[in-house]
């Protein structure tokens, strides 16, 4: 004698719709949703956290707090870091004259900014007035 099962046996999205249909039963579920694994909470909240970053230092976050050592305390009160996309260094500057500096000065501030713990991917900067 075989032991019985602890779970029923799952089938597949579309036999149990064709068998619905069959019985005239509606299906219980929306068409699109997806059945996943129940995880542990503690899990879940692991792992958002990791993607947002949450606790956790940011590249961006280092580069605000080493503004003024890596542009300059004149630089640094005109401009601030904003953000980093596909290796790019968002900067707004306030001025079209801090912009023009930066930007005559931006390979020794990339070069800086890889040096700080986490900013290795940072390759250039989008240097922008407003």
């Amino acid at each position: 004698m075989s032991p019985a099962p602890e779970q029923p046996h799952r089938f597949s999205r579309i036999a149990e719709e064709l068998v619905g249909d069959l019985r005239g039963v509606a299906p219980n579920d929306p068409p699109r949703s997806k059945k996943r694994a129940t995880l542990p909470l503690a899990t879940v909240i692991e792992e958002l956290m990791v993607k947002h970053q949450i606790g956790r230092s940011t590249p961006e976050q280092a580069i605000r707090e080493s503004w003024v050592e890596l542009v300059g305390a004149a630089s640094a009160a005109y401009s601030h870091p904003v953000r980093i996309e596909r290796s790019k260094l968002t900067v707004l500057t306030a001025h079209s004259v801090v912009r023009n500096e930066l930007f005559h000065h931006r390979e020794e501030i990339v070069a800086r900014i890889r040096q700080l713990p986490g900013c290795e991917g940072v390759k250039s900067l989008n240097l922008r007035t407003g």
